[in-house]
């Protein structure tokens, strides 16, 4: 024991060992050590291999040089600072604002009166209304506002889902393996149990029903008390989109275990294979067909203005919908969601901008449309580029890409590479990132912080970053470290 004299309540053997026990690899220590090669470069440092960071490790598209959406953008100005509007002329005239731009704006400070304010605690009413539509259009079934909470983007609403749904440290979570460790993490935190639940990569990362039943049937044989299955569609880390006929199998069985399905959807736009099928969709669909055996089946859909085209993360912005809950239930949901009173209200009207973009014949629908395909194409294209890269590498295998904004490929490693890693203390994916980032100024995140099969390495990277120069910087760097280490 130390002899130093406290100086401090607080030290690192007695603050909440639940908050020491999480992990976060998506912002762990190479994102920290990329951050500081970040501040070298812009102080003029001359000593690295590289001019620029790519920091493929997060979703963050605007760091990565995505341009906002103009409409959005034109609309936030107004809603900030709202004396603009009473220069109509000038913002048609010589500023480029459309006159929809003006329309959504007062409209928007109709509805929430000022950005400045807080809002009910569930979210804006008017807003509400526009996530409610824009479910019922896209699902074609009702949605009721009542149902729906705006939240300072999806992870506030899985936050407040798992602290309802997570009532001792025996309560147990499905997890799908590789998966987003704001899950893991936040499991952590709360004291529950993780069940982890292998994707099969064989397959395109799909959801494995018998691999499902298998870690259910374990955790519940070894008494722990198995509540809920999240499922990422589409995937985040793997970029997989689940079929309908996979989505009907989960929630049969979540129908049967009865499990609650927590449906992070937050990449639905972000498909280039298939076709993006919502779990509220296919839920009404099985409830037309069967309704006794649907009746009571409890989902919590999540949705965010941080991906897809619209990228805008610092915002903070999302909504989750709530099927099937108990009424006294959901009073707790909402205590839960006041105790922090609101999301950030600039947050939940670009949630409105995103659910309710411009249409055709309207001002703005042109350079919208425009903006949006373009976004849509690039990610295409250097999503395209990354897979045919690794496809190229020796030791490395990746499925085709289908959506998010991910790849999640294999990298077999010498013997070697292994042993090095060993002597530093890192497993071989990890060691093999560092090496990437300290040579090339590309970060990605070693599979180990998603959670990966016994024996396996992978990392996970966006495709983010504009051009395709730092996909041969890859390339090389893979090439010398494969013959370094052979």
């Amino acid at each position: 024991m130390s002899s130093t004299p406290h100086l401090r309540s607080l030290n690192i053997n007695n603050i909440n060992p639940h908050v020491k026990e999480a992990k976060y690899a998506v912002r762990g220590e190479l994102a920290v050590r990329s951050e500081e090669y970040r501040a070298k470069l812009a102080k003029g440092n001359a000593g690295l291999p590289f001019e620029k960071i790519i920091s493929a490790n997060i979703g963050n598209p605007q760091q990565l040089d995505q341009k906002p959406i103009t409409f959005f953008r034109q609309v936030l100005s107004l809603l900030e600072y709202p004396p603009l509007l009473e220069h109509e002329d000038v913002l048609l005239n010589q500023l480029g604002y459309k006159s929809d731009v003006l329309e959504r704006a007062r409209w928007l400070l109709k509805t929430v009166g000022s950005v400045g304010a807080y809002s009910a605690s569930a979210g804006a009413v008017g807003i509400k209304d526009s996530v409610a539509k824009f479910i019922e259009e896209r699902d074609g079934h009702p949605s009721d506002p009542k149902d729906i909470y705006l939240s300072a983007g999806a992870s506030s609403g899985v936050n407040t889902l798992l602290h309802i749904i997570c009532s001792s440290p025996n309560t147990g979570v499905l997890v799908p393996i590789p998966q987003y460790p704001l899950y893991t993490a936040s499991l952590a935190v709360l004291d529950a149990k993780c069940v982890p639940y292998y994707l099969d990569e064989s397959k395109g990362w799909g959801t494995d029903l018998e691999a499902i039943k298998t870690a259910y049937n374990k955790a519940v044989a070894e008494g722990t008390d198995v509540r809920a299955i999240v499922i990422i569609n589409p995937g985040n880390p793997t970029g997989a989109s689940l079929a309908e006929e996979d989505i009907k199998a989960v929630i049969d069985f979540a129908a049967q275990e009865k499990l609650v399905v927590l449906a992070d959807e937050v990449y639905q736009t972000n498909v280039f294979i298939g076709k993006f099928h919502s779990f509220k969709g296919v839920l009404r669909n099985l409830q037309k067909e069967d309704p006794e055996k649907y009746k009571y089946v409890e989902l919590a859909s999540l949705h965010s203005v941080s991906k897809g085209m619209v990228g805008e993360c610092g915002h903070r912005g999302g909504y989750f919908e709530l099927v099937g809950f108990d009424p006294e239930v959901v009073e707790q949901i909402y205590k839960f969601v006041s105790i922090s009173l609101c999301a950030p209200v600039i947050g939940q009207c670009l949630v409105e901008l995103m659910v309710n973009p411009p249409k055709e014949g309207q001002p703005s629908y042109p350079l919208y449309k425009q903006e949006w395909d373009g976004i849509f194409s690039g990610l295409k294209k250097r999503a395209t580029a990354l897979y045919e890269a690794f496809q190229e590498m020796e030791g490395v295998e990746c499925q085709v890409p289908q959506g998010s904004m991910y790849l999640f490929p294999t990298i077999n490693l010498p013997a070697k590479a292994v042993e090095a890693a060993k002597k530093q203390g890192r497993s071989p994916d990890e060691f093999y990132c560092f090496r990437l980032l300290d040579a090339t100024g590309v970060c990605v995140v070693p599979g180990a912080g998603f959670g990966q099969k016994e024996n396996t390495l992978h990392f996970r990277t966006t495709f983010l970053a504009p051009g395709t120069e730092w996909v041969g910087r890859i390339t090389k760097f893979h090439k010398e470290f494969m013959e370094e280490f052979r």
